[in-house]
């Protein structure tokens, strides 16, 4: 087992203790959930890191890792929605990404079968960096309201201003990668047709 596979398996291994630790009263539940996702979330940025830097990618890795991910942002945006953290219309931006996230993985293992990678974009990485961040912002509660409060701008407000953007980007890079993914299907039709 190499280290980014460890810290890959970790980051599926916190997501029950996460589930448990979102429904404990108080300062604990909101805190606590907010470290487990603040950790989870610097794994998933580690893990690729030191797969690249040690030369430690791994088929393993490059099967958990999509899965990991999906699993800690899934689980979360599902808690905050069943909770009321995130209400109304506001549940349109997480189904937004919880759609992009599915859809780009049947994208990426039906190109994978015929060994073409989609390369992650800059503005994808923006897109994941603001996702975390909103749903880090969304775990603090109360708690979180407290510590970050500027006039009408507290942290559930940011939270749910930054879960828009990502969406927003969501919708962006998800269709950049699914115009990717046609244009190759059709090219492939098309070298079958001649």
């Amino acid at each position: 087992m190499k280290i980014p596979n460890i810290l890959t398996i970790g980051r599926i291994i916190i997501v029950p203790i996460f589930v448990l630790t979102f429904f404990i009263p108080g300062l604990f539940g909101d805190l606590i959930p907010f470290f487990l996702f603040i950790l989870a979330s610097f794994t998933d940025y580690l893990d690729g890191l030191l797969a690249r830097f040690f030369k430690e990618e791994s088929k393993l890795g490059e099967l958990l890792d999509p899965i990991a991910d999906k699993i800690i942002v899934s689980t979360a945006l599902i808690l905050l929605v069943m909770n009321n953290t995130i209400k109304n219309y506001e549940v349109i931006a997480a189904i937004i990404i919880l759609t992009r996230e599915i859809l780009i993985s049947g994208l990426r293992e039906f190109l994978a079968k015929a060994s073409v990678s989609m390369e992650v974009t800059s503005l994808s990485k923006l897109k994941t960096f603001l996702q975390m961040l909103s749903i880090a912002l969304l775990l603090t509660g109360e708690s979180g309201n407290k510590l970050i409060n500027f006039q009408d701008y507290n942290a559930q407000t940011i939270g749910i201003i930054l879960l828009w953007l990502s969406a927003i980007l969501t919708l962006y890079t998800g269709y950049d990668y699914v115009r990717k993914g046609i244009d190759h299907v059709i090219s492939e039709d098309n070298k079958d047709i001649k």
